[in-house]
């Protein structure tokens, strides 16, 4: 056939328009949080959500699933389908679940895609009044000349705030038990009684009980020193690890959203948590708040699994322990 025939039936096929993407979202999305009403996550979720309705103009609703520490929830956004559904959770059930829990249904590298890291906030050290010290290094000596004296409290086996505190026990050689709590709240509420002695809590958890005076906090991790406790220093100031460890809170989605929709919604979550009022509730629950790309929340995730993976496994730490 000659060339001048093949072009022209060609134009046919040239000529159709691209067929028109539909929009997105075309009905309500589902924003999972994997905690209460009325907690730090969901205060995040619902600003986020709320902008994402107003620009997006679909309903975004808040489907609360709290329970197994954060996993319920974080499970039923990675398993689902739909792809009218994103999930909000923390740093356990958004990283390091499933080294913890082998037997998890889900694994949060590879279930879930990271949307935008929404805000974060250090961890204190905080002891009781009544235990004489004042400082890391005191701590450290106390705790090596009375062993098995210091009982020590967390959100849960494999929390963070255990993970944390284990692991300078099992570093330095330090005799101490880890008491596990069900919430933030009752393991406040056994470190003012006296009934543990330390923990490492959430900033924001502890912030009034510290300016109160009711607990005295020796150090934060980070890496730099609060502004809510400037003269509190760093975990590394006093020689110990602690930079780059932080409570946070993320946005995700299943790894079957399209990219286009993810770096969208990444966009947005950024305006949102720009808003001046949205920053000032999260700075009075003692979070940062952020809105970054999906990159940075991805390389937060790779940091946790590296750094807290071979802690898990040479301590053996399990949920129930």
């Amino acid at each position: 056939m000659p060339a001048t025939r093949r072009a022209v039936l060609a134009l046919p096929v040239l000529a159709t328009p691209a067929l028109a993407q539909p929009a997105w979202p075309d009905r309500p999305v589902r924003v999972i949080v994997s905690f209460p009403g009325g907690s730090t996550p969901d205060i995040a979720a619902r600003a986020v959500a709320t902008h994402f309705q107003q620009v997006l103009g679909q309903p975004f609703v808040i489907d609360n699933r709290a329970g197994g520490g954060g996993t319920i929830g974080a499970e039923a956004a990675a398993r689902a389908t739909d792809g009218h559904t994103l999930g909000v959770t923390i740093g356990g059930p958004g990283s390091i679940a499933k080294i913890l829990n082998p037997a998890l249904g889900y694994d949060p590298v590879t279930d879930l895609q990271p949307v935008s890291l929404l805000a974060r906030m250090p961890f204190v050290l905080a002891v009781n009044p009544n235990v004489p010290v004042r400082n890391v290094a005191e701590l450290i000596a106390y705790a090596r000349a009375n062993p098995g004296k210091l009982n020590y409290g967390s959100v849960g086996a494999g929390s963070t705030g255990h993970m944390l505190v284990a692991e300078m026990a099992a570093r330095l050689g330090l005799d101490m038990t880890h008491v596990p709590f069900r919430s933030v709240p009752q393991s406040v509420t056994e470190i003012v009684a006296g009934r543990i002695e330390l923990m490492a809590a959430a900033a924001g958890s502890v912030l009034g009980q510290v300016r109160g005076g009711q607990v005295r906090a020796l150090a934060v991790s980070g890496d730099a020193r609060m502004a809510q406790l400037p003269d509190v220093p760093l975990l590394t100031e006093a020689g110990e690890p602690g930079g780059g460890i932080y409570a946070w809170i993320g946005l995700f989605a299943p790894t079957n959203m399209p990219a286009d929709r993810v770096a969208r919604l990444s966009q947005e979550a950024g305006r949102a948590l720009s808003n001046p009022e949205t920053g000032r509730t999260l700075e009075a629950a003692g979070f940062e708040p952020l809105g970054t790309p999906p990159a940075v929340l991805r390389a937060l995730i790779q940091s946790e699994v590296a750094h807290w993976g071979p802690i898990i496994r040479r301590l053996n730490i399990r949920p129930e322990s």
